[in-house]
């Protein structure tokens, strides 16, 4: 079984911690893994992108192919939308459906929202909002992976949240109880 993750986001949204606990979920269930990551210019609010690939078997690329992809996980949903070459016919786009408008000509929400609502498969929430609403501002990024876990499939979500308590521990209870709050409220929301 293998599975080819597109993460993209823009810099300082977390798409790169949802990478690492992906990472490490990945590393605990034994799976083979390569990731590539492009980090753009992510401290002026840039695109952050990221490759995943996890597998039972061995892995010789580090990148995937256009067409290829399983899953496109995406903090914003031009975002998203910029990585659809590489998204398979069968594949899946999780994303926020709150546009982070960074530039001066972003696409009209209501024009972005549509396009992405043609797709065959979407799953998105106002992944912010739900994070603010439940007193967890800093942690949309992991209602995001909470809700993309369903379709990463080779790895559980128990496993996603041993890998958050790992991934958070240092930073204190507080924070790890945030992230596995967070990673909840995505879980079971996802529609």
């Amino acid at each position: 079984m293998k599975k080819d993750i597109k993460l993209s986001g823009v810099g300082g949204q977390g798409i790169l911690s949802i990478a690492t606990v992906i990472g490490e979920a990945a590393t605990e269930a034994g799976l083979h893994l390569k990731q590539a990551e492009v980090h753009g210019m992510s401290q002026r609010g840039g695109d952050v992108q990221s490759d995943l690939r996890l597998s039972t078997d061995e892995i010789f690329s580090d990148q995937i192919s256009l067409g290829k992809a399983d899953l496109i996980i995406s903090m914003e949903p031009m975002e998203a939308m910029r990585y659809l070459p590489y998204l398979s016919k069968e594949g899946v786009i999780v994303t926020s459906s709150k546009p982070f408008v960074n530039i001066p000509n972003y696409p009209d929400e209501d024009a972005l929202l549509a396009e992405l609502d043609a797709m065959p498969h979407v799953a998105r929430l106002d992944i912010e909002q739900l994070a603010k609403d439940n007193g967890i501002p800093k942690s949309a990024n992991m209602i995001l992976l909470g809700m993309a876990t369903r379709y990463v499939e080779i790895i559980s979500a128990e496993q996603m949240k041993q890998a958050i308590r790992m991934i958070f521990n240092r930073k204190g209870e507080q924070v790890v109880n945030d992230n596995l709050k967070a990673f909840n409220i995505g879980y079971e929301n996802i529609q």
